[in-house]
C-alpha cells in the first residue's frame, strides 16, 4: 500500500478544511443577515422597492403590490390589499427547494414528502383569471405570517381541483409588466432573477417589514 509521507497527508487534510470553511464562509454570506426591507411607493408603484441584506450586500428588487392598495399594520388582511407590518417567513416553495413550518405540514393533513413533490407544481398550474395562463407564481412563493396578532385568513384548500397553501407571499409571475405595478390580489411580486435570490437566501423565521409612504386603510 502507498503511503504519503506525514507532511504531505498534513497538508491534503489542511487544503481540505480550507475548502470546507470557505463553502461554509460563502454560503453564509448568501443567506439573510437582517431583516429584508419593502417600502411600497403608494404614488407611484414603479418605485416600489425591497432591500435583502447579505453581510454588506444589498440586493434592490422591484415589486409589485395589491390592485386597491395598503391595510394599516396589525389591522386585517383584504383581497386586493397589501397588508403592513413585520412578518416572518414560514414556508419556501419552488421547483428546487420545499421548506414548511413544521406546523403548517402538519395542518395540512399530507406527508412533508407528498407536499414537497406536488404542492408548488399544483399551486403554479392553476388559471386564476380564466385567461387560459398558468404560472402566475412564477419560479416560487415565499409564504408570511403577520408577526401581529392579527391572524391572516388562509390556509389549505383545493381550488379548481389543486391542493393549495393560500397564503400571503412574496412570488413571481408569468408577465414582467406586472412587476412594480399594483396588480396583486394582495401579495408582492418580484421579478425572476430576483426572486431567484431570495429564494435562496430566504429561510424559515427571516423577517420582512413592509411599510409604505402614504396612508393605509384601516
Amino acid at each position: 500500500m502507498c503511503r504519503l509521507p506525514l507532511l504531505a497527508l498534513l497538508g491534503v487534510v489542511l487544503a481540505l478544511t480550507g475548502c470546507a470553511q470557505g463553502r461554509d464562509a460563502k454560503r453564509a454570506e448568501t443567506l439573510v443577515t437582517g431583516p429584508i426591507k419593502v417600502n411600497l411607493d403608494l404614488k407611484d408603484p414603479s418605485m416600489s422597492f425591497g432591500v435583502l441584506p447579505r453581510g454588506e450586500d444589498r440586493l434592490v428588487f422591484k415589486v409589485g403590490s395589491g390592485r386597491h392598495g395598503v391595510t394599516c399594520a396589525g389591522s386585517r388582511f383584504e383581497e386586493g390589499y397589501t397588508p403592513l407590518g413585520t412578518f416572518k417567513v414560514n414556508a419556501i416553495l419552488s421547483n428546487g427547494r420545499f421548506v414548511m413550518d413544521p406546523k403548517l405540514i402538519a395542518e395540512s393533513g399530507q406527508s412533508e414528502a407528498a407536499l414537497k413533490q406536488t404542492l408548488f407544481p399544483s399551486m403554479n398550474a392553476i388559471d386564476f383569471d380564466g385567461d387560459g395562463e398558468t404560472g402566475e407564481y412564477g419560479i416560487g412563493y415565499i409564504s408570511l405570517a403577520p408577526v401581529a396578532s392579527v391572524k391572516q385568513p388562509f390556509g389549505f384548500n383545493r381550488y379548481a381541483g389543486k391542493f393549495r397553501w393560500y397564503s400571503f407571499a412574496i412570488h413571481g409571475s408569468n408577465n414582467d409588466k406586472r412587476i412594480g405595478q399594483k396588480v396583486t390580489g394582495g401579495c408582492l411580486n418580484v421579478a425572476e432573477p430576483e426572486l431567484k435570490t431570495l429564494l435562496g437566501a430566504v429561510r424559515l423565521g427571516d423577517e420582512v417589514h413592509i411599510t409604505a409612504n402614504g396612508p393605509c386603510t384601516p
